[in-house]
């Protein structure tokens, strides 16, 4: 299949793996590229510029088919080492970076200047149109069914993908409640060049994360995820479990005093808990919606394969025959 997707990031499928915390390291990413998508490493996952910089080298020797890394701005009082996280990937080869959180602008000269093609990750059409204005290559556009961080203006793919192909120039996949073939045929319907998958990925048997951790998303339905931090602006949406009960009633009884101050115990440093350790209730971490499509845990090349099998098969037979007189 070819989109200006798999042209400008010179891969056979357009499907990407997003970035994710303490999922997004270089085993998944490596099956990802080799099963003809984009793997992505998850940069801030690694403590340090020099430990990404061993996880591109890990994840070279385990392909060599193109990659990239998720580089999260955070907006905080210590900021991580950005100059030496871009040039690790930039030292390492890296020829992609998926940015999100604040406005990448300052750093994409940097990037580019090596030849590095930036997709940004945006929840709104107006995101969408500064990342294009700023010079970013492609976007990410993530509607309110994705897991992480949906925005605050809850608008669903259905109108957030059809709205966005209305106004980009640049070429965007979609992000959130992407699953299978039939997930990426709507996608591509809707004007999206491809798709950008999370939680689907994190089910699979190359994702490096606790065994209880897919089972948890196998266990759950479309009903089962929850947002929180919306009365801090900082909407999450996560799987439900008992420390996301205990936000949740916090956030109720506390009203407009919430602090983040109030809540740090619940989503504070418990991604290694839950993703390496299985310790399901230790915080509140990120599922999509999408967890009700969800109901195996495959190889990642089956998976892809299986979704490109779909997707064919629909274009092909199913929508081609209902044009048949």
């Amino acid at each position: 299949m070819k989109t200006k997707i798999t042209e400008l990031f010179e891969i056979q499928h357009p499907i990407i793996q997003g970035g994710m915390h303490y999922v997004g390291f270089a085993e998944l990413a490596a099956a990802v590229s080799n099963a003809g998508g984009l793997g992505m490493i998850t940069g801030l996952t690694q403590k340090t510029p020099e430990l990404l910089a061993h996880e591109i080298a890990k994840c070279r020797a385990m392909t060599d088919k193109p990659f990239g890394v998720n580089l999260t701005f955070l907006p905080t009082v210590t900021s991580p080492d950005y100059p030496g996280y871009i040039k690790a990937i930039i030292d390492g080869g890296v020829r992609v970076v998926e940015t999100a959180g604040n406005n990448p602008q300052k750093w994409l000269p940097m990037m580019q200047e090596a030849g590095v093609k930036v997709i940004h990750k945006c929840t709104s059409v107006r995101h969408s149109l500064k990342a294009q204005a700023i010079g970013c290559d492609a976007v990410s556009v993530d509607g309110f069914e994705c897991g992480g961080h949906p925005g605050e203006d809850d608008v669903p793919n259905f109108i957030l993908l059809p709205r966005a192909a209305d106004e980009l120039k640049i070429p965007f996949v979609a992000s959130g409640g992407m699953a299978d073939g039939r997930s990426l045929v709507a996608a591509l319907a809707l004007g999206a060049d491809g798709i950008n998958m999370g939680t689907r990925f994190i089910a699979t048997q190359e994702a490096p994360v606790h065994q209880h951790v897919k089972e948890a998303i196998l266990a759950a339905s479309e009903l089962d995820t929850r947002l929180v931090m919306r009365p801090l602006r900082n909407t999450e949406r996560v799987l439900k479990n008992a420390a996301v009960e205990r936000l949740l009633e916090k956030e109720r009884s506390l009203g407009a005093r919430l602090k983040f101050d109030d809540i740090i115990e619940e989503v504070a440093g418990v991604y290694p808990k839950i993703m390496l350790d299985g310790a399901m209730d230790a915080g509140a971490w990120s599922c999509g919606m999408v967890a009700g499509l969800i109901h195996d845990i495959p190889t990642v090349k089956v998976l892809i394969d299986r979704m490109m099998a779909e997707a064919e098969s629909i274009i092909s037979r199913r929508l081609a025959g209902i044009l048949r007189p």
